[in-house]
C-alpha cells in the first residue's frame, strides 16, 4: 500500500479500484471463502491512501470498510442510533455493524477494526477478528464508492458496552429481537444481518435435502446476493 503525495491536513482512506475488488457487481454480502480470500489479498496488492474528499465522487475506486458484527454465543450486539448526532437521516436506526474508514495509522484492516473497538466499545479485552464476507450495495451513490469487508467476533460471555451513550444505546439480542427491527436498520446492516442470519440456519437444514432444494441458495449456494 503506498500514501497518495497531497493535503496533509486531508483525510487518506485505504481505497482499491473497483476493476480489482468487485469485477462483476452485486447487491448483499458474499461469503464464498475463495472469493474473499482473493479479495483479501487483491487489497494488499492494490491498495493504496488517497484523499478521502477526492474518492467520494469517484466510483473507479472502492474505499474500504471494516464492518464488524459482534456476537456472544447466538445472540448480536444491537444498536440504536440517539437524535443527538447530526445525520437526521441516521436518527433511530439499528445496527449490528461497527467500522470506519482506515487510515494510514490503521496500516491495514485488522489494525482499523482494532482502532474502532477501542474507539466505539467499553470493553477490558480485544477479540480475534474473522472476516466472514465482502458487503457490496451500488444501489446509492455512497454504496457505490464503498466496499464492506464483514468480521465476526465474539464476546464469550464477557460484558461490551457502548462508549459514546448519547450517540448511540446498545446490547446483546437474540436473532428473534433483531428481526423485529430489521425494516428499520441501517442498509448494510439489513445486508450483513441477511446473510449472516441466514447462514446460521443453512446449517441446520437437514442433510437429507436434495441439492437445490434449498429455497435460500443463491451463487455459491451460501450467498445472499443480488447479481446486479
Amino acid at each position: 500500500m503506498s500514501v497518495v503525495d497531497g493535503d496533509p491536513s486531508a483525510e487518506q482512506v485505504l481505497v482499491v479500484p473497483r476493476a480489482v475488488a468487485v469485477p462483476r457487481p452485486w447487491r448483499g454480502v458474499l461469503t464464498d471463502c475463495a472469493t474473499l480470500a482473493g479479495t483479501l489479498a487483491a487489497i494488499s496488492v492494490h491498495g493504496r491512501f488517497a484523499p478521502r474528499a477526492a474518492m467520494e465522487d469517484d466510483p473507479s475506486f472502492k474505499q474500504v470498510i471494516p464492518y464488524l458484527v459482534l456476537r456472544d454465543g447466538d445472540r448480536w450486539f444491537l444498536m440504536r442510533r440517539t437524535r443527538a448526532g447530526g445525520d437526521v437521516r441516521l436518527h433511530d436506526r439499528w445496527s449490528i455493524g461497527v467500522g470506519g474508514h482506515l487510515n494510514p495509522g490503521d496500516r491495514d484492516i485488522p489494525g482499523g477494526l482494532r482502532r474502532e473497538w477501542i474507539e466505539e466499545l467499553a470493553a477490558d479485552f480485544v477479540p480475534p477478528f474473522r472476516p466472514v464476507g465482502l458487503l457490496n450495495d451500488d444501489e446509492t451513490p455512497v454504496g457505490a464508492v464503498h466496499l464492506g469487508v464483514v468480521c465476526l467476533a465474539d464476546a464469550a460471555g464477557r460484558p461490551v458496552a457502548i462508549r459514546e451513550t448519547d450517540k448511540l444505546s446498545g446490547w446483546f439480542a437474540t436473532t428473534d429481537e433483531v428481526a423485529a427491527v430489521r425494516d428499520r436498520m441501517e442498509t448494510w446492516s439489513e445486508l450483513a444481518f441477511d446473510a449472516l442470519a441466514f447462514d446460521a440456519l443453512a446449517a441446520e437444514v437437514p442433510a437429507d435435502v436434495p441439492p437445490g432444494d434449498d429455497p435460500g441458495a443463491v451463487g455459491s449456494g451460501k450467498d445472499r446476493v443480488v447479481p446486479l
